[in-house]
């Protein structure tokens, strides 16, 4: 792997060589995640960073216009979809609306599958490819099976997705596996059992397991979509990134990727990160406010209508944390009803159509300005990780029905008179 130096444990610090290890730390076990660290300086030599604006082909309107930094050597294949660099709007509404000076939001549900999830299942296939593995899989709750499955479909038949999903999962997201032709196995179960028996098949039949948490490069995907963010502000970074957070991959990705930029002299400084999560699922938010240490985490019985960022016992924990903790950062719960409200009212702000899990960080970004964990001199990033098409049946219950009427002009404008 090009300019990748080592691997390094994120709760006890050993380092490992890459071809050492292939999952987690060996003394920690699973909570022990591993971050990528690559050779900095030599990277600072080969890559030049405002020459990125002048490449626009295809391939380089991507994720893997950034395949420089990237653990797969430079001539990988990759799947043949378009994933990453998707759009940050500047809102004039949300701005208004949050109170701060400028507000944007980054749309990764126009990724191929519909979640920002399609950037680490791309990276993670591509490394597979390289492998020579034929099967990867993994567990989810949704998104990140969707997008494993589609990623091995734009291989061709190189690869096959074998995904374990709660039964519980929304209809949509299990047909869209499907549709892609993976493998599903409907766990009648939580996510976090399907995830244990998930990794168990993996090691046992030498399957490449995708799991989050499980596998560091899951991360090294998720992580474009701050380069992009820093990229599509001329290298000026926001001040706040606000991220919903199930089990801490993406808020992890988010950090390494700004982390990366900071090492590279790209960027001045690394945002702060609030993450947002769920009241029936937060136990990432109770371990911040108590200063506990990952090591004393427990599990919970996690319950919320946002299945993306529900997790009972959060697979990338440490590295969750750490990315708040070092960034003065906050973790924030939000209760159901007020995610349900976020998703009309951030599609009417924005234009950007958000299921549960993404129209979450609206609501947490009104909090935390009325919390006062945001400046109204800030410049806020909101990160919207999923397409409302994801979970239509979440959406329906945020709003009222239409105005049914007869076939009669006058009616209707009588009744749009009402309105």
């Amino acid at each position: 792997m090009a300019n990748v130096l080592k691997l390094k444990c994120s709760v006890c610090g050993r380092e490992f060589s890459p071809d050492e290890v292939q999952y987690t730390c060996p003394v920690d076990g699973q909570i022990g995640t591993l971050d990528v660290l690559y050779d900095y300086d030599a990277l600072k030599s080969t890559i030049d960073r405002d020459a990125l604006s002048h490449e626009l082909s295809m391939w380089q309107t991507s994720m893997w216009r950034y395949k420089a930094l990237l653990p797969i050597s430079p001539d990988a294949t990759v799947p043949d979809l378009r994933v990453g660099y998707t759009p940050l709007y500047a809102s004039s509404k949300l701005t208004v609306d949050l109170g701060v000076r400028q507000a944007y939001i980054k749309d990764d549900g126009l990724n191929p599958t519909g979640s920002l999830k399609d950037r680490a299942s791309a990276l993670v296939v591509a490394r597979a490819a390289e492998a020579n593995i034929e099967i990867v899989s993994t567990a989810s709750t949704g998104n990140a099976a969707a997008a494993l499955a589609g990623m091995c479909a734009g291989m061709g038949d190189a690869i096959h997705a074998i995904i374990f999903v709660p039964a519980s999962a929304p209809e949509a997201k299990i047909a869209q596996l499907l549709v892609y032709g993976a493998t599903v196995v409907l766990v009648e179960a939580s996510y976090d059992v399907a995830f244990d028996l998930c990794y168990e098949l993996c090691l046992s039949e030498g399957w490449y397991c995708r799991n989050t948490g499980i596998n560091p490069y899951t991360v090294e995907g998720k992580k474009t979509v701050a380069y992009e963010i820093a990229e599509q502000l001329a290298w000026d970074v926001p001040d706040v990134v606000i991220v919903s957070v199930g089990d801490g991959n993406i808020i992890a990705g988010v950090h390494k990727g700004f982390s990366d930029l900071l090492e590279l002299g790209w960027i001045e400084r690394i945002p702060r990160l609030i993450g947002v999560q769920a009241e029936g699922s937060s136990p990432l938010v109770s371990a911040w406010q108590k200063g506990l240490d990952v090591r004393d985490m427990q599990p919970i019985d996690a319950h919320t209508i946002a299945d993306s960022i529900s997790a009972g016992l959060p697979r990338d924990r440490s590295r969750a944390l750490r990315a708040v903790r070092e960034t003065s950062g906050a973790l924030i719960a939000v209760t159901d009803a007020e995610i349900i409200a976020s998703i009309p009212r951030l599609a009417r702000l924005t234009g950007v159509f958000a299921e549960p899990a993404a129209a979450a960080v609206y609501a947490g970004a009104q909090r935390a300005v009325k919390l006062g964990l945001i400046d109204k001199e800030a410049r806020v990033a909101l990160l919207s990780t999923g397409s409302g098409l994801k979970d239509v049946k979440r959406a329906q219950e945020s709003v009222a029905g239409g105005l049914r009427v007869p076939p009669d002009a006058q009616t209707i404008r009588r009744a749009l008179h009402l309105i």
